[in-house]
């Protein structure tokens, strides 16, 4: 045994002295002193326009505010967070050239479901059929990327449903990719930020939901190419909270669902997911939650480093 451990602790000295010859020494003092910081360990989140609110840690996922946070709801447009993460796992080649088909449209206009823009006979990369699906909420974009993946739409969700299986969304159920109403379309605020936990480990996902705007290239029908904007930071005036930032996010509104949206911040050096949803009313009355449960965290880690 104590050989072992004496070997154990070679490695870890030369781990330590390969790391940081590899500059990541300052990264290993950000770690430690990141672990010194206080953090808040649990916020009072009442008082929101929404019924259905979990405000996450995201490392290590500790939930420190909780409003029905395992109560079914419907989820919306965020299950888009889900089609987009099993996408960009499944694809081999983001650059993919993908045409949507007629097929593929078939549906959406009846179900008034929000479209990016991209046309029946388009050709389109897959990646920016990515941006199309997690910044205006294409639903086309969804159908397009479900079919060239696994088939058709309803195969692509028996892959979604087996990710949520293996993250433990004990739940959620998915119908769809879009998000678009079915009373057998569920999931709960958790779910949703263990979800978005999960996905903002992909570089790639990152740099999507973290984007205000993204323009594509030209293509066939769209010689200019088509400008995104992001759902939620358009509708953001500042993304400034109190000692931090709101990061990126994903919005989601049907009737039944009311308004919802599953965002990330940096509050003090630490990021924090927040999802809410069932927000009534007009307007965004889902984003204020944000800003107002975002500025109250950013305070009360205020009030932790001072003491």
């Amino acid at each position: 045994m104590f050989c072992i451990a004496m070997e154990l602790i070679v490695v870890l000295i030369l781990v330590l002295v390969v790391g940081w010859n590899y500059g990541m020494g300052t990264q290993l003092f950000d770690w430690i002193e990141q672990m010194r910081k206080p953090v808040v360990k649990e916020l009072d989140i009442s008082g929101i326009n929404s019924p259905y609110a979990v405000l996450m840690q995201v490392r290590g996922g500790r939930v420190i505010g909780e409003i029905n946070g395992e109560e079914q709801m419907y989820p919306a447009s965020m299950t888009k967070i889900m089609t987009t993460i099993v996408a960009i796992e499944n694809l081999k080649d983001l650059d993919q050239e993908i045409t949507l088909t007629n097929e593929m449209f078939e549906g959406l206009y009846e179900q008034d479901a929000t479209q990016a823009g991209f046309q029946p006979g388009e050709t389109v990369r897959a990646i920016d059929l990515l941006y199309g699906v997690m910044l205006p909420s294409g639903a086309e974009c969804c159908i397009a990327l479900a079919d060239t993946i696994a088939g058709s739409e309803a195969d692509f969700v028996t892959l979604m449903n087996e990710k949520a299986a293996k993250l433990g969304m004990t739940g959620t159920n998915f119908c769809d990719t879009t998000g678009l109403h079915d009373a057998n379309h569920y999931s709960t605020v958790k779910d949703i930020a263990v979800l978005l936990k999960y996905a903002l480990k992909d570089d790639t996902f990152r740099e999507i939901i973290e984007s205000p705007y993204y323009s594509t290239p030209g293509t066939n029908i769209h010689p200019d190419g088509i400008t995104f904007y992001s759902t939620m930071f358009k509708n953001l005036s500042d993304t400034a909270v109190t000692d931090g930032k709101i990061m990126g996010g994903k919005t989601g509104y049907t009737g039944e669902a009311g308004h919802c949206l599953a965002s990330f911040a940096e509050i003090d050096g630490t990021e924090y997911i927040l999802v809410t949803g069932g927000a009534s009313g007009t307007g965004i009355p889902h984003i204020n939650d944000a800003v107002t449960v975002y500025n109250r965290l950013g305070a009360a880690a205020q009030a932790l480093n001072e003491e």
